[in-house]
């Protein structure tokens, strides 16, 4: 199987920077895409980022060019450094990987809270 575990959140404030990362284990030959949603307390889930297999890059309007998704295949790790942070993207933010012999993977969770 997959197992992903996350690390990197914590407390930032406004117009601060902070990186994610997202390790995978197990069959990681067998994933072709990964990345990262959000959930704020109230809200509903959103998705954020998404890398694919060939590098192909796409994320939600509401972060485009202040976060970016990026990976580092010798160490199976997926990344989201995000900068120019603002209030409203606290959130848990969980990285997920999709593995043709494990459907979709999911990590633990990181917080993310930013504010003064």
């Amino acid at each position: 199987q997959v197992q992903l575990v996350e690390s990197g959140g914590g407390l930032v404030q406004p117009g601060g920077s902070l990186r994610l990362s997202c390790a995978a284990s197990g069959r990681i030959l067998s994933i072709n895409r990964r990345g990262w949603y959000r959930q704020a307390p109230g809200k509903e889930r959103e998705w954020v980022a998404t890398i694919t297999w060939n590098g192909i890059t796409n994320y939600v309007d509401s972060v485009k060019g202040r976060f970016t998704i990026s990976r580092d295949n010798a160490k199976s790790t997926v990344y989201l450094q995000m900068n120019s942070l603002k209030p409203e993207d606290t959130a848990v933010y969980s990285c997920y990987a999709d593995s043709t012999a494990a459907g979709r993977v999911w990590g633990q969770g990181t917080p993310v809270t930013v504010s003064s």
